[in-house]
């Protein structure tokens, strides 16, 4: 289960695929009494979900983000947090040690670094964003939170050239990470929205030797909130937060059927691309 916090975040990076911004409302900030609801909803009806997942923009700009953790915690989940580790995170350290000290074995925090170099992280985040978001980074690992790094390898590279470059950067910082294990080093391909895709059919999974159940959209949905809207809307992905064909409606219940795959992200990102949110 994910939570859009909402769509505000302190960068504004190139290719963000939902346009977060420190100007984009599109997505307006959860609430805790909203997402309660939900976990109300999972509770209620037995759902067996596992796992909950905030992103955004940036969560920690939601200023409910800490209690949100707290109440996740609390109930036995498990959670996942893609940050990008910089300002808004750190203004809650005290807050995130605790949880932490309580917690450390169920909390998880993803930090988004597009590469592991300055220069190209930098191009896709703006100047100044590398010193800032390494810190934050170093603090995690230094106060031996879970921690895992989502990045890209770019067009050129291989997984295995892009996991050798992470790797260097880690043992060169310190970092708790271990870049060859696919769950602490996320790398995901390329998202080129100008590039032409082939639609996905059911004739695909074996084509492909993929199983359909290993899609995230088969097992995940994310919570959003439209600016101007009364309630949160239940959505398939969390790459899909706009469009009509996406939005799946207002309850957990409502979500609970198929979602066709037909979009683009759906095959450069998932299906042909192989990568996960959660993964």
């Amino acid at each position: 289960m994910w939570f859009n916090t909402g769509t505000l975040c302190n960068l504004a990076c190139k290719s963000c695929y939902i346009e977060s911004s420190p100007t984009n409302d599109a997505l307006v900030y959860l609430t805790l009494a909203e997402v309660e609801t939900y976990l109300d909803e999972i509770e209620r009806e037995g759902l067996g979900t596992r796992e909950i997942g905030f992103t955004g923009g940036e969560p920690f700009m939601n200023r409910d983000m800490v209690p949100m953790l707290e109440t996740c915690l609390a109930r036995g989940f498990e959670v996942l947090v893609l940050t990008n580790a910089m300002r808004p995170m750190r203004r809650f350290e005290e807050a995130l040690l605790d949880l932490n000290a309580r917690h450390g074995d169920r909390m998880t925090f993803r930090v988004s670094l597009d590469h592991y170099t300055r220069a190209v992280h930098e191009a896709e985040r703006g100047p100044n964003s590398w010193d800032k978001g390494m810190a934050g980074l170093q603090w995690l690992s230094d106060n031996s939170f879970s921690i895992a790094v989502a990045g890209r390898h770019l067009a050129h590279e291989d997984d295995a050239m892009a996991r050798k470059g992470y790797a260097a950067l880690f043992a060169e910082t310190g970092i708790r990470i271990d870049a060859a294990d696919p769950a602490q080093l996320v790398l995901f391909p390329e998202m080129d929205a100008s590039a032409d895709v082939p639609e996905i059919t059911t004739a695909c999974w074996g084509i492909l030797d993929v199983d359909p159940k290993s899609v995230m959209c088969a097992s995940s949905r994310m919570v959003v909130k439209h600016k101007g809207a009364a309630r949160p809307m239940v959505t398939a992905c969390t790459l899909l937060p706009y469009g009509d064909d996406f939005q799946m409606g207002e309850t957990l219940a409502e979500a609970s059927r198929d979602v066709s795959l037909n979009h683009p992200h759906c095959a450069r990102f998932c299906v042909l691309g192989g990568a996960s949110c959660t993964a």
